[in-house]
């Protein structure tokens, strides 16, 4: 199986934190195409590294606000990268 199990979680880990740091709103309706490009983007100007340093200062203000749009990345991101021909 590729990619191992194992990698495959840190991708979706990955493209959440993207999406969490990324300019995209849950109002905006993304496309899982726009989820994907927002994805791309954020690891594109910070590096995978970059996103979750991000990503750790951001989610304490507020911790619930954080809580939720972490959620709603996982699930988007989850969705965009399990289904990649979906527009």
């Amino acid at each position: 199986m590729w990619p191992p199990p194992a990698h495959h979680l840190s991708i979706r880990a990955s493209g959440a934190d993207a999406l969490f740091v990324s300019a995209l709103q849950r109002s905006d309706n993304p496309s899982a195409s726009q989820i994907r490009q927002a994805i791309a983007a954020a690891i594109g100007a910070s590096g995978y590294s970059g996103c979750a340093g991000r990503l750790e200062q951001e989610y304490g203000d507020p911790p619930e606000t954080a809580a939720a749009r972490m959620r709603w990345a996982r699930t988007l991101a989850d969705e965009a990268i399990s289904h990649p021909a979906a527009a």
